[in-house]
């Protein structure tokens, strides 16, 4: 049984940017490295308007998880965040590492973060969450068929597994009861496919 997805996802191949683009860049200099570089650029908008643009370069990536068990029943989390200073429910999610497939970093997330193997994955459409700031690009997938066994939780993490039945899932995100935006973004995306083999 396969335990990562194939790498055939809608928007694997990324962004294609435009031939001829409205703004110049006149400079740009480097504010902050790592894996949260950002930069600074002068921009020309139109002749004789000038700004300055701060923002994150496309590069970095993350995989955003659905894990739906044999049962029909969602596997959600709930994790402490810290900017908030609350604890919010989410969909499992992670940082795709450095020359990492994001098959591989699908499965790895679901493991480390609910004990969790899927027999079964299907990628929905990969979305930039921030584009008037960032290049971050995130990739949502839908696992299937999921077994749970053991977490691997990291130091850092503060997580509780929370396995729902779709249907009050669902309720919670039109309720507003699902707060985080790319977990909200990825069940509406899996509505059809869930809701086309006959689990919602």
């Amino acid at each position: 049984m396969p335990d990562s997805p194939t790498p055939q996802h809608p928007n694997w191949a990324g962004l294609t940017e435009d031939a001829v683009t409205p703004w110049k860049t006149l400079s740009s200099r480097q504010l902050v490295g790592g894996f949260r570089t950002v930069y600074e650029d002068r921009v020309q908008v139109r002749p004789g308007v000038e700004t300055t643009y701060q923002y994150r370069p496309r590069g970095p990536r993350a995989v955003f998880i659905l894990p739906v068990t044999a049962q029909g029943e969602a596997v959600l989390i709930r994790q402490f965040r810290y900017p908030l200073r609350a604890t919010i429910t989410e969909i499992v999610a992670g940082g795709v590492e450095k020359g990492e497939d994001l098959g591989a970093a699908a499965a790895r997330e679901l493991l480390e973060e609910v004990g969790g193997a899927a027999s079964e994955w299907v990628p929905l459409p990969g979305f930039y969450p921030q584009p008037s700031i960032s290049g971050v690009v995130f990739y949502p997938l839908l696992a299937l068929g999921v077994t749970l066994g053991a977490a691997q939780l990291e130091d850092t993490e503060t997580i509780e597994r929370v396995v729902l039945p779709l249907a009050e899932v669902y309720r919670m995100l039109e309720a507003g009861e699902i707060q985080d935006g790319p977990s909200s973004l990825t069940l509406w995306q899996a509505r059809g496919e869930l809701t086309r083999r006959g689990l919602l």
